[in-house]
């Protein structure tokens, strides 16, 4: 299928904008008109810059306020939309969009609307074009596309058809299976966008809060699936309106953008029946490790803070200074090496986690799914020495390998000599990654995770630091057994925005365990001498005001420095260390019916941090 974006979506000239489309990968582009009024570039030079760089022109937009205008208005929108064909005939396009009437003069007379999108018709073929009619979400007389289609049905003309925007059918919420009254050669055109759910004006959201498909809450896959089987075989293009997008980098935007449709294709193609060309996501996935890379002077007090949290170190590397940690189902590696990959990411990042190890069914449909998606593979001479399993460059140059459900103890066994020493066999289990990352990354990264590995989108918290807000994004897998909070911020004072300096680059920030009794691991720390993240004792107050502890209880909890929320369902409760060397630290969990990470509490923690200094 055709792949497309229009140039409003991208940041720059309209030179910039074309060039990176191009070096994305897409195979054409909607002009935007206000880009090409801006642009000192004449129709015919753009043309040719488009020819120079593989790119057709597949559509030019919007053509506004047409339908239905009184009186003279109507002869000088017909002038117009012959200037319009003339430029396009410059451009080498042959479609136009045509925007639902907006104008407080318009019509709404449905004889008189199909009367001119008739005349237009006949003014089109003549010229070899085709007009699609879209149903603008806030039109004045048409803003749902059934009604458009009954329009179009109407006037039944060979060069009127319908194109169809998934964020103008779903923010009002239309339901796509309403696509299927449509015929699918009559679909002219089929732009696609995302956005968050939020309440507010139309107009205002599809203006500044758009983004691409596996960026937000819209149900596209869905949509498209219903595109695909009216049999549309036309192009798939991006048109996306976002204040961030236009401010960010226009290559990593249109790389984003060739991801998201290619998911969103993959997506639909398998709702609607049709044989899929690429792997789904891995049906299961769950952490087996989490990798830190510390320079060799390091690394005793690295080991010295993972035996303060109940680790025991139960193997080391055949030929490297790397060792494996264990409490639980959990293992940790310390990679104290003077060369290769975690010797150049601590040298880059400072101490840091450089690698997650991911178990999946099929490593190589992983792999597979990863290159499609463009996605970036790792091979020996980007990392030497690394593990001899497939590894993908994950935040902050990072690396995720990818290890085979029956290749689990294998790789221990190859990679490992056993110390001897047992580990800790109380209930220990990752319950979720924590990762920061700059801030034009954020939507970036939930598209990565999104798309290749099919975790899902819980709501987005508006975390309040000291300095500043945070967003902070939960992604988890079906199963819950791979969770992931991704955060960010562009508050300059923020926890997160100093670690994203300091680090060079985003990265997982912290680790949080499950444990299925936290009052007697804050015990098993406090005899380890761990430390701990104290909590002021006002939060123990109000804890106790909102959810009537009584004093034991309260006093228990304080003594421990357990953070404690509640929801409908279930109860969750929380211990932090303090970080090491102000770069990571890790968190303790217990759950019970409880489906968030705590973030009530996140501002108490976060105004902690700050207090004591533990981080970055």
């Amino acid at each position: 299928m055709t792949y497309g974006i229009a140039t409003v979506s991208l940041s720059g000239t309209l030179e910039e904008k074309l060039r990176a489309a191009a070096s994305a990968g897409f195979d054409g582009v909607e002009i935007f008109e206000n880009d090409l009024i801006a642009s000192p570039l004449s129709p015919c030079e753009v043309r040719t810059l488009m020819d120079d760089l593989g790119l057709a022109c597949l559509l030019y937009q919007p053509f506004r306020d047409f339908e239905g205008m009184p009186g003279a208005l109507r002869q000088q929108a017909l002038d117009r939309v012959e200037a319009k064909f003339d430029l396009m005939a410059e451009l080498g396009t042959d479609r136009i969009l045509v925007c639902s009437n907006c104008a407080p003069q318009a019509l709404g007379e449905r004889s008189r609307i199909v009367a001119d999108l008739r005349e237009l018709g006949e003014r089109a073929a003549k010229r070899g074009i085709v007009v699609g009619y879209e149903a603008l979400a806030w039109g004045r007389h048409v803003f749902d596309h059934r009604d458009a289609w009954a329009i179009v049905e109407e006037v039944d003309h060979p060069a009127i058809g319908i194109i169809l925007d998934s964020f103008h059918s779903l923010a009002r919420g239309i339901p796509s299976d309403s696509i299927r009254a449509i015929r699918g050669e009559k679909i002219a055109f089929v732009q696609l966008a995302d956005a968050p759910m939020l309440d507010m004006d139309l107009l205002y959201w599809s203006r500044h809060f758009r983004n691409f498909p596996g960026q937000g809450g819209l149900a596209v896959s869905n949509y498209v699936a219903e595109i695909l089987k009216t049999g549309y075989q036309g192009p798939l293009s991006l048109e996306i309106f976002n204040d961030r997008f236009r401010g960010w980098s226009a290559d990593l935007i249109a790389a984003d953008g060739l991801r998201s449709l290619r998911h969103v294709e993959d997506a639909a193609g398998r709702l609607s029946g049709r044989v899929a060309s690429v792997p789904a996501p891995p049906a299961r996935l769950r952490p087996e490790f989490v990798e830190f890379a510390v320079e060799p002077q390091n690394v005793p007090e690295l080991e010295k803070m993972f035996r303060s949290l109940g680790f025991s170190m139960t193997g080391v590397h055949h030929t490297k200074a790397v060792t494996r940690w264990q409490a639980g189902s959990v293992n940790l590696i310390i990679n104290g090496e003077k060369a290769g990959f975690g010797h150049s990411f601590s040298v880059t990042h400072g101490p840091s986690i450089c690698a997650v190890g991911l178990v999946v069914p099929d490593r190589d449909a992983v792999a597979s799914r990863a290159a499609y998606l463009g996605i970036h593979a790792v091979d020996d001479r980007d990392a030497p020495g690394n593990l001899a399993v497939p590894a993908l460059r994950g935040i902050g140059g990072s690396l995720i390998y990818l290890v085979g459900e029956g290749e689990v103890d294998a790789m221990w066994a190859d990679e490992f000599t056993p110390t001897g020493v047992d580990a800790d066999s109380d209930f220990l289990e990752i319950d979720h990654l924590a990762a920061v990352v700059r801030i034009e990354e954020y939507l970036s990264w939930q598209l990565y995770w999104r798309s290749l590995f099919g975790l899902e989108q819980s709501s987005q918290a508006d975390v309040i630091d000291p300095s500043g807000l945070v967003l902070s994004q939960p992604l988890q897998s079906a199963d819950g057994a791979l969770r992931l909070t991704l955060n960010a911020s562009d508050a300059v004072g923020t926890l997160s925005a100093r670690f994203v300096e300091h680090n060079f680059g985003g990265g997982y920030q912290h680790v949080a365990f499950a444990t299925s009794g936290l009052v007697d691991k804050a015990r098993d720390l406090e005899e380890r001498k761990a430390e701990t993240l104290p909590i002021s004792n006002n939060y123990y107050c109000d804890l106790s005001a909102r959810y009537g502890f009584d004093a034991g209880m309260r006093g228990k909890l304080a003594a421990a420095h357990i953070l404690y929320d509640r929801s409908a369902e279930g109860e969750y409760w929380q211990l932090y260390s303090r970080a090491f060397q102000k770069r990571f630290f890790f968190e303790f969990v217990k759950r019970r019916n409880y489906e968030g990470y705590g973030a009530p509490n996140a501002g108490v923690r976060l105004a902690s941090q700050e207090r004591f200094k533990t981080a970055v």
